[in-house]
């Protein structure tokens, strides 16, 4: 993908008792530390609905149910000292297998990376404090709106 183009991407919010599932990122030119639900590329010719199912399957090895949309959010930023523009449409779901709520973290594997990483719950209020962010930008607004 060329550098100066906009990325579509489908992220859902999965919820526990006021946490949400997201995993940590750190920017390797500036060490920030954010974080993110999951989520990830909408393919040309794909729903952003059925992206972000597809990206739980294939990272977390999950179905979700009950998927609805939140919003859409445009995110401008930079990472690694490079400019990014994303298009991010969110969702809100469910797992199927309930079981997955009594685990505090989920091993997940980001295959166009062949890279694994974890998911865990942390509690929305953190992002409010002194956590570090919660990207998309306007992402905490969006959640803090449903209530």
């Amino acid at each position: 993908m060329r550098r100066d183009s906009i990325r579509p991407k489908a992220f859902c919010v999965v919820e526990r008792d006021g946490e949400i599932l997201v995993h940590a990122h750190e920017d390797p030119k500036t060490g920030e530390r954010y974080y993110r639900p999951l989520g990830g590329g909408i393919e040309f010719g794909e729903h952003s609905r059925a992206a972000v199912v597809r990206e739980f399957r294939e990272e977390v090895g999950a179905e979700l149910v009950e998927v609805v949309r939140l919003g859409v959010l445009e995110n401008l930023f930079s990472y690694d000292g490079r400019l990014g523009h994303e298009l991010v449409v969110v969702y809100d779901g469910a797992f199927a297998d309930e079981s997955l709520y009594e685990k505090d973290a989920l091993e997940c594997y980001e295959d166009a990376f062949d890279e694994r990483f974890e998911a865990f719950w942390k509690p929305i209020d953190d992002f409010r404090g002194e956590t570090g962010p919660l990207y998309p930008e306007g992402l905490l607004e969006l959640l803090v709106e449903r209530e």
